[in-house]
């Protein structure tokens, strides 16, 4: 018997080893007695092979924004927003094949600091990721209502003491996925999991991923979509609605990805819920490392044109982003129409 049996192993359910249930992580799977050496049955190999996918899409589509975005056209507040998301699903597709060799061997091969920084990676992605998105939604609805004020205020320098703010924020958020992350040797193998010693440490973790990681960012979101599209339709001010569509097509792709994760963590702490918690969660973590190699691809082929020209990744990249800061300038700058409303560009 492992000699921490008292504590609440909690990772796919808040079983432990005594009583010979599955025990999986919502990061990797977990070995179990009757798991094969290798990676050998369906939904295994599904996992390992959809991982693979993201992780080379991810790392080319992430690596191409976070160039462009960087290095190849000048610098703006919405370069800015978009490069610091793109660096944030590049970082956790660079970890990946941790969780791949994870998959495939049903053992963690690698030390305890890597177990804790692996889970604490994905967790930072999340949270980055979507209060970046967050920023992005406060910041275009500020250039739609207040557009003198934004082309007086918003620059580069606070742009990036912003994203820096939001940083450090995830990372805080994101300790628990490290502190709680543990090794222990079970049936020969070297599982990595969640060592919580109360049950309510797990509650209060999974809450706190919830609400902020999930709840208050839809509801800060919701809020700025609902001003600007009050905004334009009041006074019919949208000349391009590209910037508009990316934004939206961004949000919308997160929180697709990120709901069924939350949705069996939530499931994860009430064990009437545990046959269906295994395969459910798996999958759910599989969805939402796909947020991790959709952006790119989002920012390329959410124009019109998108059948005749989807060939043209790397241009249409870059002509999202040289959109994206005209029509910022365009919405900062006030023209005066004959019955004296305000036009901006969204």
């Amino acid at each position: 018997m492992s000699s921490v049996t008292n504590s609440a192993y909690t990772e796919t359910t808040d079983y432990d080893y005594e009583n010979n249930y599955t025990n999986h992580s919502p990061e990797s799977p977990v070995p179990t007695p009757e798991s094969p050496a290798l990676c050998t049955d369906v939904v295994c190999v599904l996992l390992a092979t959809l991982n693979v996918i993201i992780m080379v899409l991810g790392l080319t589509g992430n690596g191409l924004v976070i160039w462009i975005a960087g290095f190849k056209i000048k610098k703006t507040v919405n370069t800015v927003w978009y490069l610091s998301l793109a660096v944030s699903d590049f970082l956790f597709c660079v970890f990946l094949p941790l969780h791949i060799v994870y998959t495939v061997k049903n053992e963690w091969v690698f030390e305890l600091f890597m177990c804790k920084f692996a889970s604490f990676i994905m967790i930072l992605n999340m949270f980055s990721s979507i209060f970046l998105l967050v920023i992005i939604s406060v910041d275009r609805c500020v250039v739609v209502m207040f557009p003198v004020w934004a082309q007086n205020k918003r620059s580069i320098r606070r742009a990036l003491v912003i994203v820096l703010l939001a940083w450090i924020m995830s990372a805080l958020l994101s300790l628990p996925a490290a502190i709680f992350r543990d090794l222990e040797h079970y049936d020969s193998k070297q599982v990595c999991y969640y060592n919580y010693t109360l049950n309510e440490e797990h509650v209060a973790v999974v809450v706190c991923k919830f609400i902020f990681g999930f709840v208050i960012p839809l509801l800060i979101i919701m809020f700025c979509y609902f001003m600007i599209i009050r905004k334009l339709k009041s006074n019919h001010m949208a000349r391009s609605n590209k910037p508009f569509r990316v934004m939206t097509a961004l949000i919308v792709a997160f929180f697709i990805s990120w709901l069924p994760y939350h949705i069996f963590n939530l499931l994860e702490t009430d064990l009437k819920y545990e046959s269906v918690i295994p395969t459910g969660q798996r999958f759910g973590i599989a969805l939402a490392s796909t947020n991790s190699c959709m952006n790119p691809f989002l920012y390329a082929f959410m124009g019109k044109d998108f059948e005749r020209k989807c060939y043209a990744l790397l241009s249409k990249i870059e002509s999202t982003f040289e959109e994206e800061a005209r029509s910022t300038l365009r919405g900062t700058s006030i023209t005066t129409s004959g019955d004296g409303k305000l036009s901006t560009t969204v």
